[in-house]
């Protein structure tokens, strides 16, 4: 029988892990490239996802009222994990946070189910540096919110976690992409 995990690993490595010459978001080149909305869109990579989030996030401890981060990475994570959490509650809502401000209606910059004093988790598709998560957590922290932590679904292990834990934010993933890459070995 094949785990939520073996699946997730299976997914990322046939839709999402491209091999080549590759500028990632942080500038930095690399010989591969994981787009993971590649999963993370997919049907089946929703579910999963959903899964094997909210199963972390509870393992963890993290009693979060909300999931979110930064469009559009962060987006399908957030909203799986949110869906998941019907089937085994507490509910955890979701919200977005765009790259800026809407220029018309509210004119927010944190969209969907974000307040004040709520307790959030801040997710990522694939942590790098860790800065996409940083302004993430700048955001809902401007609109107070308590971060209880990160999760991502793929560390590249480039230093993305250091720099969210050297700025006391508790990080886990659900893959490294040391197991990613070794698993098609």
């Amino acid at each position: 029988m094949t785990t939520d995990r073996e699946k997730l690993v299976t997914l990322l490595r046939t839709r999402s892990l491209q091999t080549g010459d590759f500028v990632l978001a942080s500038g930095r080149r690399s010989h591969y490239y994981i787009d993971c909305r590649r999963t993370t869109m997919h049907a089946e990579g929703l579910d999963v996802v959903g899964r094997l989030g909210l199963a972390a996030l509870r393992e963890r401890g993290w009693n979060a009222d909300a999931v979110g981060g930064m469009t559009l990475g962060a987006d399908p994570v957030a909203y799986a994990v949110a869906l998941a959490s019907i089937a085994a509650p507490p509910p955890v809502d979701a919200f977005t946070v765009r790259k800026v401000p809407k220029g018309h209606g509210a004119a927010r910059r944190v969209e969907g189910c974000l307040w004040s004093g709520a307790r959030v988790v801040v997710v990522e598709d694939v942590i790098t540096t860790g800065g996409s998560a940083l302004e993430a957590v700048r955001a809902v922290r401007d609109e107070g919110a308590e971060v209880l932590g990160v999760l991502a679904v793929v560390d590249r292990d480039e230093g993305g976690r250091a720099a969210l834990e050297s700025a006391g934010l508790s990080t886990i993933s659900l893959l490294s992409v040391q197991e990613l890459l070794q698993a098609g070995s």
